[in-house]
Parts: structure tokens; sequence; C-alpha cells
């Protein structure tokens, strides 16, 4: 059973790698009840992908691990069109009857993981998908649930929560003002 993740409010929000911390230990719990030779991380670009290569190398993990841009998927997608830095997904091995971890930095409304696990059906039909993510921040609109959490923020902070990457690896957190 994973442990109760941590709940902070955006004034005491830890840095990531102290966030990146916790998550490695709930998706190591996570994937003891998995058969371990079924299990592939997918994580979401940009934040998740990191993360997910991450945690592939620190749970030292066998099978490949894959990468996935929602940008096609999303259900805004007619009104924002298509994101500036949309990336390739790449996801070399066959999903049917595998347990997938889909993994992404932030959970907000649900509607990102919503496009992730459409897109991911177009791949074949997995086994199960339980998501992890670095940081749930509540405001859900659809009826979506991490499985493997890094930390809760409540309230939700006024801006949004960006994960970014150095170029040596290192996770760091920020709040950035949201776009009108």
């Amino acid at each position: 059973m994973q442990p109760t993740p941590p709940v902070y409010t955006p004034a005491t929000l830890p840095d990531a790698e102290t966030l990146y911390a916790s998550l490695l230990v709930a998706v190591r719990e996570e994937i003891k009840s998995l058969p371990v030779q079924q299990v592939h991380l997918i994580g979401i670009y940009s934040g998740g992908a990191w993360l997910a290569r991450r945690l592939h190398k620190d749970l030292k993990l066998v099978q490949p691990y894959g990468t996935l841009d929602v940008s096609f998927y999303r259900d805004d997608f007619d009104r924002i069109g298509l994101h500036g830095q949309a990336q390739p997904t790449d996801i070399a091995f066959p999903v049917a009857d595998k347990h997938l971890i889909l993994v992404d930095d932030v959970l907000y409304t649900g509607r990102t993981i919503r496009a992730a696990m459409n897109e991911l059906f177009d791949y074949g039909r997995p086994a199960s998908i339980r998501l992890a993510v670095l940081i749930d921040r509540g405001g859900r609109e659809l009826p979506i649930g991490a499985a493997a959490i890094g930390a809760r923020v409540e309230p939700a902070p006024a801006g949004n929560l960006v994960l970014s990457e150095t170029a040596d690896g290192v996770l760091a957190l920020s709040i950035e003002p949201q776009e009108q």
C-alpha cells in the first residue's frame, strides 16, 4: 500500500528533488503488486518524461520506458491548437496486456491524463494503467486519481506549478502566473 503523500501549502512546498524522493518510494511500492517483467513506465512530455526516465533508472527496471505527447488528443486542441514544442510519442514496445504506469508532473483537472489514456489505447489494450504524479494540486474536472503521489498541495497555488530540468538532470519546481 502506498504511503500517504505529504500535504503542503504553496508556501511550504519543498524542492522538486525532495518531492521526487517521495514519488520514487510511492512508485516502488506500487510496482510491488505487479509482475515486474510486464511493467512499463510512460512519461507524459515534458515533465512526466523527465520523471519517467529518472524513475526507470532509479528503480532499475529492465523493460523499456516510453514517452507520450498528448497534444493531438487534448479536448481543447480545437481552441488552443498545437503546443509550440510538440514532441513525438515514443513507445517502442507493445502495450497490449502490459501494466503501464503513466507518469506526469502535476495532476490538476485530469484532462491531460484522459488524453494520454486515449492515445495509449491506440497502441493496444493494456492489462492496467496506473498513474504516478509528482504533485496533486486538486481541482479535478474528471474522475481521475493517482495511485502514486509525491505530494499534495492544498490549497492549490494561484499560478501554474512548472517542473524544469537542468542540463545535469536536477529537477526544479516553480510557480508561474496563470495565463489569462
